[in-house]
């Protein structure tokens, strides 16, 4: 399935068991909506406090959250984060859940962009599974960070401009403590040519990919 040039969800709820997870899937996808005038809310479970080098603050994660959404012009009102602690949230299960249930009843989205349901990272396992608990009601598709999946389910492509996916890169920049670590995935050859080779399928410059967890039309 190829998205239209226009999607159809005006509230869409991006969910990040992370900082930087939801750039790293959907950043381009976010920067398109966002300029069609989409009501886009983005929200990290977690700032990963125990991951960050030592040299780094401990918030440092949770700034460089802010400053990626002021590239992506993300209202500040619509930016969430919680302190779940990272790669604990199989023992907060049903916490999590909660908080879940919360958004849905509060914000009342179309469309909610989860992690794959592919994804072995234990803490996106939680919120794929437990999205699929409280979204119900709701269009739910699953985001793509190949480095965690060891098959692949996407099945919905959205074709991107180039401006999109410079946006999108300038937006995963302003995560000094992770381009730090050198990463193989933290690098524009590997965010443009998953877009490139998404764009090849449909025929298009670029575009992210998606599995349809739910999809209602």
């Amino acid at each position: 399935m190829v998205l239209p040039t226009q999607v159809s969800a005006r509230n869409i709820l991006v969910l990040a068991p992370h900082t930087d997870d939801a750039e790293l899937g959907c950043g381009a996808f976010i920067a398109k909506q966002i300029e069609s005038g989409a009501n886009v809310v983005v929200a990290a479970f977690s700032v990963a406090e125990q991951s960050l080098p030592g040299d780094f603050a401990k918030d440092t994660l949770a700034h460089e959250f802010h400053a990626s959404m002021d590239v992506l012009e993300i209202p500040h009102d619509n930016r969430i984060i919680y302190r779940f602690p990272v790669r604990q949230f199989p023992t907060h299960r049903q916490e999590l859940l909660e908080v879940l249930v919360g958004m849905k009843r509060d914000m009342k989205p179309d469309l909610v962009l989860v992690p794959s349901s592919s994804d072995i990272h234990q803490d996106h396992q939680v919120i794929c599974s437990e999205s699929q608990r409280a979204f119900k009601e709701q269009s739910l598709y699953g985001y793509e960070l190949p480095w965690n999946q060891l098959s692949t389910n996407s099945r919905i492509f959205a074709p991107l401009d180039r401006k999109y996916m410079e946006r999108k890169w300038e937006a995963l920049q302003q995560y000094r403590s992770q381009l730090h670590l050198n990463r193989s995935y933290f690098t524009r050859e590997m965010v443009f040519g998953l877009a490139k080779i998404r764009g090849v399928q449909i025929g298009e410059e670029y575009a992210e990919a998606f599995e349809p967890l739910r999809v209602r039309i």
